[in-house]
């Protein structure tokens, strides 16, 4: 995990979005509807269809909206597999008796596939010096350039081009496939590396790649075994109905400090700093920061409700009791390589294991940017408007590249809180997804 320039990307944008959303609100209408919701199961795994169904009918999905397909059992499948196999038969779906206009979000189920490989370019270097030239010729003319339309014609294609640079320039080239399967109806894209998610809120406003349509929103239920997935389905339902109760756990690695940081580290950690100001100033629960060099260890962490916390690559430490419906998310490299390997210790899948409802985290290297900043996932988590896959596709800054949501997509675990407070008037930007 590296930083990249991040402190001059994101923090000054951040900051007014967060002086936005604590100012502001959404009615109801925000929280992601059943009817929206497509759940695709892999039918020659028997417990996907079966686990399909249990949570279709805990949540109320039309009976319709279950997609199985036929897809090799493991858990990293080629791109051409996918296409073949996942992506085709989604996007017949999604384009038959006009699907496309109400279907909002893809429930992945164990069985489904993780992770996609791709291969490299042919002439990789070739079209990397390609694209140099290009970019050149392109900065040179904007300077040039008095007509407001032609330059923003010109800046659109830098972008693009600076992109597919970013892109040529990666090792590795695998993604989640879930991160792929939400542009499932993108026509031409770069099936190379990341793309810029439209939903994030971190861009601000800022110039990115266009896409031609909004993309879907993906979440998966998914773990070591049919029990745990099942487990993870009704601790779910039962958390929302009651309110998610216990303590908010944060783990930093150094003080809150409130001068302007350097690295892509430093903005992380005051992310967790801010992410845990966020939960006290809400007071739905007791909230405990550790700011130590050392992990939060054995024992440290009772009645764990809301976990964020960073840096132990591939090594989970069982510090918690997880509550039923808790949410942890753990800031590391390659931490939802495998949610089936036996003896792997990544966070997602020993967390899963340990008891929580919802996590996420990357399939392979994401670099540090890729990460969602923890303040924004947190403050649209605690808000009690958004459901579970929305907080995600809010704070997801890419696609097409390596993060996982693992959780129920509709999950509201504070939606009896917000029940309780006063109704606002929606001021949040128009790229909310819908």
């Amino acid at each position: 995990m590296q930083p990249q320039r991040i402190e001059k990307r994101l923090a000054p944008t951040f900051l007014w979005l967060l002086a936005l959303l604590l100012s502001a609100g959404v009615g109801p209408s925000w929280a992601l509807q059943p009817h929206e919701v497509l759940v695709i199961a892999n039918e020659d795994v028997k417990e996907s269809v079966t686990l399909s169904k249990h949570y279709m009918g805990g949540r109320g999905i039309p009976a319709d909206h279950l997609l199985t397909l036929s897809v090799p059992v493991q858990e990293t499948i080629s791109g051409g597999d996918y296409e073949e196999y996942v992506a085709g038969p989604v996007r017949e779906y999604l384009r038959e008796e006009g699907r496309v206009t109400f279907i909002r979000c893809l429930v992945l189920m164990y069985g489904m596939p993780l992770r996609i490989t791709r291969p490299d370019t042919p002439d990789k270097e070739a079209e990397i010096q390609r694209h140099k030239t290009r970019k050149k010729e392109l900065t040179e003319r904007i300077r040039h350039v008095k007509k407001e339309e032609e330059q923003e014609a010109l800046e659109e294609e830098l972008i693009r081009i600076r992109n597919a640079i970013l892109k040529l320039e990666k090792t590795d080239q695998s993604a989640s496939l879930d991160s792929e399967i939400a542009l499932v109806l993108e026509e031409n894209y770069a099936f190379l590396g990341w793309i810029p998610n439209p939903f994030y809120f971190g861009y601000g406003g800022k110039a990115i790649q266009k896409l031609n349509r909004d993309p879907l929103m993906v979440s998966r239920l998914d773990g070591p075994s049919e029990p745990i997935v099942r487990r993870i389905i009704d601790d779910t339902l039962a958390a929302e109905e009651k309110g998610l109760e216990g303590i908010a756990y944060f783990d930093a690695r150094w003080s809150n400090l409130s001068e302007k940081k350097t690295s892509g580290y430093d903005f992380y950690d005051q992310s967790i700093h801010e992410a845990a100001e966020l939960v006290k100033k809400k007071e739905i629960m007791p909230v405990v920061v550790n700011a130590g060099n050392a992990l939060f260890q054995p024992g440290d962490c009772p009645d764990a409700a809301m976990y964020c916390g960073w840096y132990s690559l591939k090594r989970y430490v069982d510090a918690f009791e997880w509550r039923p419906g808790a949410v942890g998310y753990h800031i590391a490299s390659l931490e939802c390589r495998t949610l089936q390997r036996p003896q792997s210790q990544v966070w997602c899948k020993r967390m899963i294991e340990d008891g929580v409802a919802a996590t996420l985290g990357p399939v392979g290297e994401p670099y540090v940017e890729a990460f969602p900043p923890p303040a924004l996932f947190f403050r649209f988590l605690i808000d009690g408007r958004f459901s579970l896959v929305k907080c995600f596709a809010m704070s997801n800054p890419f696609l097409s590249w390596k993060m996982v949501l693992i959780g129920d997509p509709l999950y509201r675990p504070f939606k009896k809180f917000r029940a309780a407070e006063k109704k606002a008037t929606s001021d949040l930007p128009e790229n909310l997804p819908r």
